[in-house]
């Protein structure tokens, strides 16, 4: 399984297999261990030993990580969340309209705002079932809709879009 952890501006790509971990691209040792009754995790990577604290933010894959007295924040993603992220437009970084796209083929269960109508950044949009799961795509910042192109009911295709948002439209 191929992970993708984002720690400030910098992002690291992690496979686990059956060889171990791999680190962009380099083989390392590592075990990771809880320990039982607390948030702290013992860590041994490369052969050097560190405690670990751990909590979980609201916003899925989102961690706050304290490591040597520092702490971070930390996204980790999933080949499969991060695709879905960055189709829904959680990659884009843009001052102008962002086109928020289906991640895969699927079914509008529901859509959760109007047109119009100003969001803030990790407010859903809307819910699409896909391979029976159901996905929720969330505002990456604070905006207003603009434009609507589905509707509840409607089955899409990947890449389609479902909608448009202006980001930071009407926020001063």
């Amino acid at each position: 399984m191929r992970y993708y952890v984002e720690i400030g501006e910098k992002t690291y790509e992690i496979e686990i297999g059956p060889d171990g971990p791999v680190l962009d691209g380099q083989a390392v040792e590592a075990d990771l261990r809880p320990n039982h009754g607390s948030h702290l995790w013992h860590l041994i990577l490369d052969g050097r030993s560190f405690t670990v604290g751990a909590h979980r933010e609201e916003e899925r894959g989102v961690w706050q990580i304290e490591i040597a007295g520092r702490r971070h924040r930390v996204l980790a993603l999933d080949e499969r969340r991060r695709a879905i992220r960055e189709l829904a437009g959680a990659a884009a970084v843009s001052h102008g309209p962002i086109e928020v796209r289906a991640p895969m083929p699927g079914l509008v269960i529901k859509i959760e705002v109007e047109r119009d109508e100003e969001v803030e950044g990790g407010q859903g949009l809307v819910v699409i079932e896909a391979m029976k799961m159901e996905n929720e795509l969330k505002a990456t910042s604070a905006g207003r809709v603009a434009d609507i192109r589905v509707a509840a009911g409607e089955t899409v295709d990947k890449g389609q879009v479902l909608l448009v948002l202006h980001p930071d439209a009407g926020k001063g």
